[in-house]
């Protein structure tokens, strides 16, 4: 009887911690979940903060871009017609009407630019070929584009964050590289999309990056957001490389 007594001391012990093992594993388990689903919360909001400054940033890189060709291109040609207007013959009407047409069809280009749908609706190489146009047009720098590969759709609040890290490149190339060269090239292949912006300025020194303003680390920060990667090379006097790596999914 004593021995019967003790086995079920034992049971009712064993149970209890067994009991006591499943709460302590039960409650480990909901506040890990609980910490995932809140770091996914934070992900989600940091991202739609992201997408939301990107969005700022691109509108008044546009306006920026939308005052120089007004005042750079626009402007000048409208004032090369009045000038043409002024001391018009019949001999040189012809030159007047290729002026005034020129200037058309720079405001419709520039239209595009006022639009805020069309640069939300148009694919990544669009807007990008959009940006060397414009280069080219301006004289600011001999851009090209070229594309290598199958083009897949890319998710298009990802699609805004790479063309704002690109506008940054493209940016910093104009303003400080001294560079009379901008080619980027797009390659799709199989599960990544590899951009590849390279300039032939004064470059830098790798050590000098976080001097230069550049905000690599906040191009950095973006790229993680969506699932890419980036790497910046440069040397003084061969120009500076952007290169970013983004993957429609992970393997």
């Amino acid at each position: 009887m004593q021995q019967g007594g003790e086995v079920l001391i034992i049971s009712t012990i064993i149970i209890a911690l067994i009991v006591i093992f499943l709460i302590v594993l039960f409650t480990v388990f909901q506040r890990r979940k609980n910490h995932l689903l809140q770091e996914k919360e934070t992900e989600k909001k940091r991202f739609e903060t992201e997408i939301a400054e990107t969005q700022i940033e691109i509108r008044e890189e546009t306006l920026r871009n939308i005052s120089w060709e007004l005042h750079d291109n626009i402007g000048q040609l409208l004032t090369l017609a009045k000038i043409q207007l002024q001391y018009a013959t019949s001999e040189n009407m012809e030159e007047v009407s290729e002026t005034i047409s020129k200037s058309l069809n720079e405001v419709r280009a520039l239209s595009k630019l006022i639009n805020p749908e069309f640069l939300k609706n148009i694919k990544l190489r669009e807007a990008l070929q959009l940006e060397i146009e414009r280069f080219n047009r301006l004289k600011f720098i001999e851009a090209s584009l070229s594309l290598e590969g199958v083009e897949r759709e890319i998710d298009k609040k990802h699609e805004m964050i790479l063309f704002r890290i690109l506008q940054e490149f493209f940016s910093n190339t104009i303003k400080h590289a001294k560079a009379s060269k901008l080619e980027v090239t797009l390659t799709f292949k199989d599960n990544i999309l590899t951009i590849s912006a390279k300039d032939d300025g004064v470059g830098f020194k790798s050590e000098d990056i976080s001097k230069k303003g550049i905000g690599l680390q906040n191009i950095k920060t973006r790229a993680k957001l969506i699932n890419a990667e980036v790497n910046l090379e440069s040397k003084p006097n061969y120009g500076t490389i952007l290169n970013i790596y983004y993957y429609f999914y992970k393997v």
